[in-house]
């Protein structure tokens, strides 16, 4: 077998470790309460545990050993084009989130949902917690990266760009030999744990009919996304979207867009020439962080779905205008964690929309249920960005530059 085939691949992989861990799972729920269960339980907790602190705590290195060194290759233009990246990542979000609050008007009142989300075991606890705190968080990282980026720039400082050039490759280093390998035994446990709590079989059905109309959403919106990038760029965007099958499997795995980061600069690196290389450095680790529509449409329509579930009405288009505005601002500072959206935004749930304890645990728990689709949505909706950002550098003459060119 060749060492490239596809049985070697991480796709592959990433596959065999989703269906072990459902079918792990749901024998695990079959002999519950067994020594045999417990004990498999608790080390398979133990392990996920483990290995999300270590993703947890690369992932910051990751944001500034590539976007510090991108922002120095763009000189001059580093501001322009950070400013640019901003604007795309909140135009992304709130179109997102006004065409789920349109879907919602449209379609859940023809829909009859009883939502009933009793009866799901719980995990053991870890063994022992191996807690490997992070540096700094992800948003001290990412605005750490910007200020010495901008400033290294503004400064013509060759040293700290050498520097921030040699770390790069470190962390590259890092991501490939460490972090890519352990990420389908990530994957794995956490199937296990929801295919063991129930989640798969009890409450997935439930919404079914919700999270479908979503996750069509989701493909809506990438398509729009591709679409206009392609058309605004002049390049294909299929050539990117044929490479996101590992990055978008990943996300579904992991519910994260930060511990699919280092998948997702691959993905985008094999889709040159279309996404230029000092672009790919800079935007895929910037809009992980920054661009969650995904997120913000599936969080959008769930809302909707909650108030006329426990309050019999939808809240009125002033609030959801409103809301839709804000969740906007909160998702360019949303962490790239589980959950990280609707945890980020609870402010807005409660005082935007008033609901109450009931509905935020209604909401929270949904949410949770296709968290992995959204974020695979941003993860996949990152490609479509950095080729506007390709387009928009081709546009107005912004070359593109290596390290050489750099430090003279």
């Amino acid at each position: 077998m060749k060492k490239n085939s596809f049985f070697s691949s991480l796709p592959f992989k990433l596959l065999v470790a989703l269906a072990a861990g459902i079918a792990i799972g749901l024998w695990l729920n079959a002999i519950d309460g067994s020594p045999l269960c417990n004990a498999l339980l608790n080390i398979i907790v133990t392990v996920k545990f483990i290995v999300g602190q270590f993703i947890s705590f690369c992932v910051p290195l990751i944001v500034i050993g590539f976007i510090a060194p991108s922002i120095t290759r763009l000189g001059k233009n580093a501001s322009t084009m950070l400013g640019v990246a901003l604007v795309l990542a909140y135009v992304s979000s709130i179109g997102a989130a006004f065409f789920a609050t349109g879907a919602g008007f449209t379609i859940l009142p023809n829909l009859h949902i009883s939502p009933e989300v009793d009866g799901l075991k719980d995990l053991p606890p870890v063994l022992f917690e191996l807690t490997i705190p992070q540096i700094m968080p992800v948003m001290s990282a990412l605005f750490f990266s910007v200020m010495i980026g901008l400033a290294a720039t503004w400064n013509n400082s060759k040293t700290i760009t050498a520097v921030l050039e040699e770390f790069q490759k470190i962390v590259l280093s890092i991501v490939t030999k460490f972090v890519i390998p352990v990420l389908p035994l990530l994957i794995g446990t956490t199937f296990i744990g929801l295919a063991y709590e129930g989640t798969i079989t009890k409450q997935l059905p439930i919404f079914l009919v919700i999270i479908l109309i979503v996750m069509l959403g989701h493909y809506i919106w990438l398509a729009l996304l591709y679409g206009v990038a392609g058309a605004y760029s002049g390049r294909n965007p299929m050539n990117i979207l044929k490479n996101y099958g590992p990055a978008y499997m990943t996300a579904v795995g992991t519910m994260s867009s930060a511990a699919t980061l280092s998948v997702a600069l691959e993905c985008a690196r094999k889709s040159e020439p279309t996404l230029r290389d000092d672009l790919v450095n800079f935007g895929i680790p910037l809009f992980a962080n920054i661009h969650l529509c995904g997120s913000v449409m599936t969080e959008t329509f769930f809302v909707m779905a909650v108030s006329m579930m426990l309050y019999g009405e939808f809240p009125s288009v002033g609030k959801m205008i409103l809301f839709c505005l804000l969740l906007g601002v909160f998702a360019i500072g949303a962490p790239g964690v589980p959950g990280g959206t609707v945890m980020a935004s609870l402010g807005l749930i409660t005082g935007v929309l008033g609901f109450d304890a009931t509905g935020t645990a209604l909401m929270l728990t949904i949410f949770a249920l296709q968290d992995s689709f959204g974020t695979a949505c941003n993860v996949t909706g990152d490609g479509a960005l950095t080729l506007f950002l390709t387009g928009y550098a081709e546009k107005h003459g912004i070359k593109e530059t290596n390290i050489g060119d750099i430090l003279g």
